[in-house]
């Protein structure tokens, strides 16, 4: 089979982060007893790291029961899309840590108070781009032919 200008195109680590760093909102992925949890958030990239602002309840809870989370974000225009998929795990900032973080361009969009910093400390992070096209015709392969 060969390689068409449809097949996606990795995007080298580099510029994953770049993407990463352009975005706003992306959608944290958490798991707590098998069970999925997916939560959009508001963050912001600083030294190969994500960092958010969350108040006490499900979210910040979830991390203290798991921390090994993913995080993704996507987007498209009518010639394509791309997506960003980073995985970590996910620590609240104490102290000093904290104190660095409030100087950062993040806050919260709704009116609530979120006192509680998470860093989402990367260990992979991968990403595609895609063109956007019809559909292949059959090229008469079948498995199995």
């Amino acid at each position: 089979m060969s390689e068409s200008t449809s097949d996606p195109v990795v995007l080298p680590e580099e510029q994953c982060w770049q993407v990463l760093a352009g975005q706003k909102v992306g959608r944290l992925v958490t798991v707590v007893d098998r069970e999925p949890q997916i939560f959009p958030i508001n963050y912001v990239v600083e030294d190969h790291s994500l960092l958010f602002r969350t108040a006490e309840g499900n979210k910040l809870l979830t991390l203290t029961i798991n921390d090994r989370v993913a995080f993704e974000v996507d987007g498209w225009d009518a010639t394509g899309g791309w997506s960003v998929i980073a995985r970590g795990h996910a620590r609240e900032l104490q102290n000093t840590e904290r104190e660095d973080a409030e100087k950062l361009p993040l806050r919260p969009w709704v009116p609530t108070r979120k006192t509680h910093w998470v860093c989402i400390e990367v260990d992979e992070i991968t990403g595609r781009q895609f063109r956007f096209g019809p559909e292949p015709q059959d090229d008469g392969w079948q498995f199995g032919g």
